[in-house]
């Protein structure tokens, strides 16, 4: 049962989610969302007037803003239910470009802003012997594409640091779940520098891509899951998708 529950949701200003709060609004979770853009916060918040949501400027790189937003949500409500990282950037780039900031982007966001997120939450869900710790991998994170070497690697480091979390935490009633999309119409694309490869993305998308609301109801259903089971991957492509 989703009513009621404290759920954390980083890169919460637009895409999947954004879409995961507007679903477990709908089921009156009690929502703590955080982005680096706070005015896109503001305006998911007044789409949805009559639910509480607690809105809150993070950037997932730096240590001390996601500690703050977990703290929020433990002073608000007491207690925080589940954390969803969220956040995440997709450059596509060949190595031989050694593209040396997008590697340290893709390295600060994708996997620091994960491990980030669980030193945050991990103190208050033991204390609580009860949680959910949640992630937004990828395929990526399953199967290597040539351009993706770097995005993959990190996704691939997302499924390692969430088996291990739940190794070493599942005795602590912790629940952890990585949610593997494939290409989803976002604006992940924004992330790409390179223009024939961010032309191509935006183009393959639009064509076969699933929506934001697809990945938030899979989201929501290993959330919705009783207390005994632990969904801990899925992967959700779209129909069209070969890889």
């Amino acid at each position: 049962m989703i009513k009621g529950k404290v759920v954390v949701i980083t890169g919460a200003s637009s895409g999947i989610g954004a879409a995961t709060t507007r679903r477990l609004a709908k089921q009156h979770a009690k929502l703590v969302i955080g982005a680096r853009r706070l005015e896109r916060l503001e305006e998911l918040k007044n789409e949805l007037p009559n639910e509480e949501i607690v809105t809150k400027q993070v950037d997932v790189t730096k240590k001390e803003e996601v500690q703050t937003l977990i703290d929020t949500a433990v002073e608000k409500f007491g207690r925080v239910d589940v954390l969803y990282n969220n956040a995440g950037v997709m450059p596509v780039n060949a190595l031989a470009n050694k593209a040396y900031d997008e590697w340290q982007q893709i390295l600060n966001v994708n996997v620091m802003g994960v491990l980030n997120g669980i030193a945050a939450v991990l103190p208050t869900m033991i204390k609580q012997k009860s949680g959910q710790i949640i992630a937004t991998d990828s395929v990526a994170g399953h199967v290597v594409v040539p351009n993706l070497a770097v995005y993959n690697g990190s996704k691939f480091a997302v499924r390692a640091i969430f088996e291990g979390l739940r190794q070493e935490q599942h005795n602590n009633g912790i629940r952890t779940t990585i949610v593997s999309p494939g290409s989803v119409a976002t604006e992940l694309y924004n992330s790409i520098n390179n223009p024939e490869n961010k032309k191509a993305e935006i183009k393959f998308e639009k064509e076969v891509g699933l929506h934001a609301d697809d990945i938030a109801r899979t989201v929501e259903f290993a959330i919705d899951m009783p207390e005994n089971a632990d969904v801990n991957e899925v992967i959700v492509r779209p129909i069209k998708q070969d890889i």
